[in-house]
């Protein structure tokens, strides 16, 4: 009977029991979970602090999701070594753990950049876990003014989550737009000026240089004062356990569309990797739900025999504040053409490079954006389909015959 170990219980390890157990039934699975929780959603954790779900609906799977598929999850456990050459994992209470396939989905960490007096700020918090969540929920009143650091997605949910929670939001950020990892000049203004409209103030182009208790100094010497922080400045892949073990990394662990490291047995998934992404051809970590559940199925195949790849990834969000909502994916590669049509509350912008369609940015256009990816995903020749139509509006029946025919017999 093969013996799998699953390092981390999020939405990748989760797509490897299940990948696992398309080809093996019998094999035994050991789950290292640091968290006491079961797989739940990450992304709704600030839709918990604004009371629209609770911790049960936050669940990726069924409460018998783990009995079901026999697997055995160590709650409150991490991993302190991998020994990949006697095929082992020690725990950090020294257990023993032999496997004959090993999958490392240990995700991502906040990242904290060095800041003067933080040891001084009473309430200061993360934005990535339940236990973030019940922390930070516990530590504000109605009356608090919370110092956001950090204007990107997590951030910014944080924002909408504590909005009509507190008393202030402010949001600082050392780029000078919202969002600046995925919306160009113009599609952040956009966002910004809807976010201010519902009550989030910005101060961006400068961060928090020193801390002195509840006072912020930014480094163009504006003061802000709070009374909660969160730290929301950017996240780092958790490669250590395998590059302590001699394996492949470089910003992410290194993996191929087997999901295979460079260590014999050894797999991984999810935020902690580094993999290929096919509207840039380039190699990058992309800590992203969807992809992190495809990796954990491919790994999950391919370490109970069977055959599978992850070859098509690419970047993509989808995302909405106060109403309004961004959905980004692919790339814009150096000498690609640009289509935009927009007004005052719409932008939609397409990325055209040697008749592909590299990527795409929509505010307030969410309408079959499915096909928009699909064509990107597939690497579709732009002059096989109307082109002219789709730049409008993404539809079917300028997809061409063959292809509706394949979509909606795949749908009855």
């Amino acid at each position: 009977m093969k013996r799998y170990v699953i390092i981390g219980n999020g939405v990748a390890a989760a797509g490897c029991i299940e990948g696992i157990r398309s080809f093996d039934t019998e094999g035994s699975i050991t789950v290292v979970s640091a968290e006491q929780h079961p797989v739940y959603c990450r992304p709704l954790i600030s839709y918990y602090l604004e009371k629209k779900t609770d911790l049960q609906r936050m669940n990726y799977r069924s409460e018998s999701f783990y009995t079901d598929n026999g697997a055995e999850v160590l709650y409150g456990r991490t991993a302190a070594e991998i020994k990949a050459d006697v095929k082992q994992v020690i725990l950090d209470n020294g257990d023993r753990l032999e496997y004959d396939a090993l999958c490392n989905a240990t995700g991502s960490s906040p990242f904290v950049p060095p800041m003067q007096g933080l040891d001084t700020v009473q309430y200061k918090f993360s934005f990535m876990t339940i236990d973030d969540t019940l922390a930070l929920e516990k530590a504000i009143t109605p009356e608090s003014k919370v110092l956001i650091i950090g204007a990107g997605l997590i951030g910014l949910k944080c924002a909408e989550g504590l909005h009509g929670r507190v008393g202030s939001i402010t949001v600082c950020d050392l780029a000078p737009r919202v969002l600046s990892s995925i919306l160009d000049d113009k599609c952040a203004a956009m966002m910004q000026k809807h976010l201010e409209a519902n009550g989030i103030s910005f101060v961006l182009g400068t961060s928090a240089k020193v801390f002195q208790g509840s006072k912020a100094i930014m480094q163009n010497g504006a003061e802000v004062d709070f009374d909660v922080l969160v730290l929301a400045v950017g996240v780092r892949a958790n490669t250590a356990l395998v590059k302590n073990a001699g394996g492949n990394v470089n910003r992410g662990i290194l993996v191929d569309e087997a999901c295979r490291t460079s260590l014999p047995d050894l797999y991984a998934a999810g935020d902690c990797t580094e993999y290929h992404d096919i509207s840039s051809d380039t190699e990058k970590v992309m800590a992203l739900m969807p992809n992190a559940y495809m990796q954990g199925r491919t790994a999950g195949i391919n370490m109970a025999g069977g055959a599978a790849a992850f070859d098509n990834a690419i970047p993509m969000n989808s995302i909405g504040f106060f109403g309004l909502h961004c959905h980004t994916a692919g790339s814009q590669p150096e000498g690609c053409e640009m289509f935009e049509e927009a007004d005052e509350n719409h932008i939609r912008r397409l990325f055209v490079k040697d008749d592909k369609l590299t990527g795409f940015m929509l505010i307030g256009h969410m309408h079959r954006t499915g096909i928009y990816t699909a064509l990107i995903r597939n690497q579709t020749p732009l002059s096989s389909v109307d082109f002219a139509r789709l730049k409008i509006e993404p539809q079917l029946a300028a997809m061409g015959s063959a292809y509706r025919d394949k979509v909606l017999k795949g749908a009855v």
